[in-house]
């Protein structure tokens, strides 16, 4: 019995990996990251939206595509003179007009116009002393404002705020990354330590049936009262029974990884890589600096408060009064034909200009005053928020920090148990052969063994866990599981829109 005992306890001492069943799928970390950032639909979902707001940043920036205008016209009209009432008076009219606009940076709008008509008609005669004519002109023209909307910040407005909320989008998007790969991180190795903990179960199965085979023999022999045999049976029935329990929890964990990673595969995934045991050395002064640089969280709260704040400003310049400086220059051409009425527009000899200033302001101006208190409000209580999140994120830097330390200290409470447990099972066995310690003793003593092997694997998954949490409160996650941020893929899915 000593030989057979011994056997299994160095089985259940030495398990540290899971047996290699036709039905199971290995899989490593690194691809289970890779195969849910490339397929979770959740990630899929929120990609959308910097794209989105890629094609926003483009629309504003249309505010400086150029305007071309075509206008053309053909009329005729006929009437009766008043003093010679049987007398037809007629004319007739073609206009051709083209002109371009453009929005400058600083808020003006300039054009070029080239007006274009030609006129037929039994009065123009004595009017100018021609029956038909062309009449051309090529001006240009400028609309600056000098208070109100003056400044790139104002004309620009819709395209920085457009741009400042792509940024922020991107910040989200980096932050559900961050959180979809501390997910997987953290299933990937609690399927690690359930697979651990179902071998520790099926090696304790093993040794109480070995157990129960050598009591029924003792039994026979004399040597063992009949109810030791009662006690073996309920010890192989209970760890039958655990054993059920962890191979479900098993499967029911595998098909969560399985859906959280989006494979498509027959079996049960088996956890292959090993959870982090050694000691993470780092001070709270460096994480707690790395993670307010880091955190998209309080990137996306600052690129919000960059746009109120320039809200704010472009609505405090909406408040002034409204002044224009309007600005033209003009040369025009006339003819009995259509090159001589060029030659006239060309050679410049008939200019003409004029400046002037156009002023207006709403009396009250409470409109474009609550608007600026709004923006401001808003701009504020983003300021808030920041001071808000930036104190989340140092007490949750603080609370992985000392969770690692617990839980490395677990780690060595742990393996010190799995060495006493191993050292109290070795003496009962030994208590055993000489008749001082039953046989539920001994299974009593073996199931302390396989908690204590267990607790350690849970340790081991607790203290991985801890540092994963750090990695994600610092913002370093992705870094750490080479995971890069997918700006790129959003502008793609942009420009395969069609």
């Amino acid at each position: 019995m000593r030989r057979m005992m011994v056997q299994a306890v160095g089985l259940l001492m030495l398990v540290s990996g899971v047996a290699h069943g036709a039905d199971r799928v290995p899989l490593t970390l690194s691809d289970a990251i890779r195969s849910a950032v490339e397929r979770n639909l959740d990630l899929k979902a929120e990609l959308y939206n910097p794209a989105m707001q890629e094609a926003e940043y483009r629309k504003s920036r249309g505010l400086y595509n150029p305007t071309l205008s075509l206008t053309t016209s053909v009329g005729e009209t006929t009437s009766y003179s008043l003093l010679q009432a049987s007398r037809k008076l007629w004319s007739r009219s073609v206009q051709l007009n083209a002109g371009v606009s453009q929005v400058l940076p600083s808020g003006a709008t300039v054009s070029l116009d080239y007006e274009n008509s030609y006129l037929s008609s039994d009065q123009t005669a004595a009017a100018v002393g021609l029956s038909s004519y062309w009449d051309s002109t090529l001006g240009l023209t400028l609309s600056q404002p000098l208070l109100k909307n003056f400044g790139r910040e104002a004309t620009e407005l819709t395209i920085e705020v457009a741009r400042l909320g792509k940024d922020a989008t991107l910040e989200k998007l980096q932050s559900r990354l961050m959180t979809l790969v501390t997910q997987v991180r953290t299933e990937y190795f609690k399927l690690y330590s359930l697979q651990r903990e179902q071998e520790v179960a099926r090696v304790s199965l093993e040794l109480a049936r070995r157990i129960l085979s050598e009591t029924q023999a003792r039994v026979v022999a004399g040597v063992l009262p009949a109810m030791e045999i009662l006690n073996a049976q309920y010890g192989v029935a209970s760890r039958e029974k655990e054993l059920i329990d962890a191979e479900r929890a098993v499967t029911d964990q595998s098909d969560l990884l399985r859906q959280l990673v989006q494979l498509e595969v027959l079996g049960v995934l088996e956890a292959v890589d090993q959870p982090l045991t050694s000691r993470y050395g780092t001070s709270e002064q460096e994480e707690v600096g790395r993670a307010l640089a880091n955190r998209p969280e309080l990137k996306e709260l600052q690129r919000n408060r960059d746009a109120a704040e320039l809200q704010a400003r472009v609505a405090d310049n909406r408040t002034r009064p409204d002044l224009n400086l309007t600005a033209s220059a003009a040369a025009s051409g006339l003819g009995e034909s259509y090159s001589r009425d060029m030659d006239r527009l060309g050679s410049g000899n008939y200019p003409a200009w004029g400046v002037g200033l156009t002023f207006s302001y709403p009396l009250g101006n409470s409109a474009a005053e609550n608007e600026y208190r709004k923006n401001r409000l808003k701009s504020d209580q983003l300021s808030v928020q920041i001071r808000n999140q930036q104190e989340l994120i140092v007490n949750e830097v603080r609370a992985a920090l000392r969770a690692i330390e617990a839980n490395f200290k677990l780690l060595e409470v742990a393996e010190r148990g799995r060495r006493f447990a191993e050292e109290r099972l070795n003496a009962f066995v030994r208590k055993a052969e000489v008749g001082l310690a039953t046989t539920k003793d001994v299974l009593d003593v073996e199931h302390d063994l396989a908690t204590a092997k267990q607790n350690q694997i849970k340790a081991q998954v607790a203290y991985d866990t801890a540092v994963t949490q750090l990695w994600k409160a610092t913002g370093v996650i992705l870094e750490q599981q080479q995971v890069r941020m997918v700006a790129p893929d959003a502008d793609r899915l942009y420009r395969d829109v069609r």
